[in-house]
């Protein structure tokens, strides 16, 4: 099995902002508790106020592929329909 890492980062327009923000915390805590991730960080930019980071690790595919159907599925999927999302996905044994 291969580990799974997703980098890159989304880009959230002003008037999103706050309620992205908002639904980040919940996101990230039913994330972090998912079986199968390692790594969840999703942190504002230092420079560009709305652009987030993000960085995820889970323990393989099947663990990534169960988070995915769980957001597409949850508030933060509804909140960020619209964002511009830059990722790049790869696999570590």
């Amino acid at each position: 099995m291969s580990k799974i890492i997703l980098q890159g980062h989304i880009v959230v327009p002003d008037v999103d902002l706050a309620k992205v923000q908002e639904a980040l915390i919940t996101h990230q805590m039913l994330t972090r508790q998912e079986s199968g991730c390692l790594i969840f960080d999703v942190t504002k930019d230092s420079i560009n106020s709305n652009k987030f980071n993000v960085y995820e690790e889970f323990t393989d595919q099947q663990a990534f592929d169960s988070h995915q159907l769980r957001v597409k599925n949850s508030n933060w999927g509804k909140v960020t329909i619209n964002l511009q999302r830059h990722y790049q996905i790869s696999h570590c044994v």
